[in-house]
């Protein structure tokens, strides 16, 4: 069996043999989300109940919960999307993506490298003894394995299906959902932390001005005003455009406009960066247990466990109450770190999605040419257009990296009610969701949907 055959038989989730409606792929979407969230409250069978809560505050971008069935989540399907895409760029892997076969080869080869991960890091986090099992034998490591395997397995499958029945893309919703959630209990939970205060960070402003501390209430406030002010500017962001004037070759006065957006490459080199930086603190965790600490280690705080040494604690951004209050070498240092893994991480994936995700110059101009538009005062030649629109196009996609990345900074340093990068994205992500529905499905909306699209 030829190799290529070989990805094509690999499983996969039917694609619907005719157009599905908007009420289907609604209620397809509805489905998965449902059962991602079942799978995020599952505990694993086997784990001992003294386990330390690992990466808390980055596994939210992995749309994770320690712990339970879906302990790495998304994190082995979008390490194994960033390795392929890195081996194309540097062209290790030689794949033509602009031909249809080339795009297939490619898809195939995503699905394997996700499987590989999948089984690979769920296993070594399982027999890393990053995971305690109840009693450390090989059965017990084996049982915890199994279910992270099948849970991440099931994961992949479940974003082919929003992917294919859906609207959107799983992993995109997967996040926006984990974000959402903590989002929504970060501000508004009535129930108690260990300050004798409310956990919801809207009921706390009110509790200590009820109290009298005025000036305490000051920070839970701008942790509230933070959060609000990456949801304005993310969505001023995504509405930014560069417009190519574009008229019809054969046909006088009527011309039009093909937007470019500023963030041209929308949400995922956020995605990939964040990611990439969970996954070392996922792998520094797992060796650190090993006892390999090449990465750095770990100490425990408030039943989490959080990174002590190395890089993993300089990719970790200090909060801004340390920042001011307390500040010190390794807290500047930690920040001067994150800000470039994250700065260089978004341009440099936002630059790779570029030629991979067929949004580059030469595909973009063989789309206007097949609706046989040009741009005035040019011929009508396929090297022309694309010439011109690289002049766009490579400068959008490194200050649309820029740009998000620099937000993700800011966001993460101000500590949201989320973390900022895992806002930022929720909201860009939300925002594409909207996008997709205004243009592929405004006339099948019920009226009072419709109405807010409009």
């Amino acid at each position: 069996m030829k190799f290529e055959e070989f990805l094509k038989n690999l499983p996969e989730v039917r694609a619907p043999d005719r157009r599905l409606n908007f009420e289907e792929r609604l209620k397809w979407t509805g489905i998965v989300l449902l059962l991602y969230f079942a799978l995020s409250m599952v505990p694993l069978y086997g784990l001992s109940p003294t386990y330390v809560a690992r990466f808390q505050t980055l596994s939210i971008l992995l749309a994770a919960n320690f712990g339970s069935l879906i302990t790495l989540g998304i994190g082995p399907i979008v390490t194994g999307s960033i390795i392929l895409q890195l081996l194309v760029g540097a062209e290790v892997i030689n794949i033509d993506t602009k031909t249809r076969e080339g795009r297939a080869l490619y898809q195939g080869l995503q699905k394997l490298f996700s499987i590989f991960f999948i089984v690979f890091e769920n296993g070594i986090y399982a027999f890393s003894g990053a995971l305690p099992p109840i009693q450390p034998t090989l059965y017990y490591r084996s049982l915890l394995a199994l279910q992270l395997i099948l849970a991440g397995l099931l994961l992949m499958f479940l974003d082919e299906i929003v992917s294919k029945w859906g609207i959107g893309s799983g992993i995109s919703l997967f996040i926006a959902a984990g974000v959402s959630r903590q989002i929504f209990v970060n501000a508004f939970s009535p129930f108690e932390s260990p300050t004798g205060l409310p956990v919801g960070r809207v009921l706390q402003v009110f509790a200590l001005i009820a109290q009298g501390f005025v000036t305490q209430a000051f920070l839970p406030l701008i942790t509230i005003l933070s959060t609000l002010f990456v949801f304005a500017l993310s969505i001023y962001l995504q509405s930014i455009k560069v417009e190519i004037p574009l008229s019809f070759g054969r046909i006088r006065g009527f011309s039009l406009k093909w937007p470019l957006s500023f963030v041209y490459t929308s949400n995922i080199p956020v995605i990939l960066t964040a990611s990439l930086l969970v996954s070392l603190q996922v792998w520094g965790s797992m060796l650190y247990h090993a006892g390999v600490p090449i990465l750095g280690t770990f100490t425990q705080q408030g039943g989490t466990e959080v990174p002590e040494s190395g890089l993993v604690k300089y990719l970790t951004p200090p909060r801004i109450s340390s920042l001011i209050f307390s500040p010190t070498t390794d807290d500047f240092l930690s920040l001067l770190v994150y800000a470039l893994f994250m700065l260089g991480g978004s341009v440099l994936f936002s630059v790779l999605w570029v030629q991979i995700g067929g949004q580059d110059a030469s595909t973009i101009a063989d789309q206007i040419l097949e609706y046989n538009l040009t741009i005035p005062g040019f011929r009508s030649d396929r090297r022309i257009l694309e010439h011109i629109l690289s002049r766009y196009i490579n400068p959008l996609a490194v200050m649309g990296g820029f740009s998000v990345g620099f937000l993700a900074v800011i966001a993460d340093l101000f500590d949201a009610l989320s973390r900022g990068t895992g806002i930022l994205l929720t909201v860009m992500i939300i925002y594409n969701f909207y996008e997709i529905i205004r243009r592929q499905y405004a006339k099948e909306l019920p009226p009072w949907m419709a109405s807010f699209f409009r």
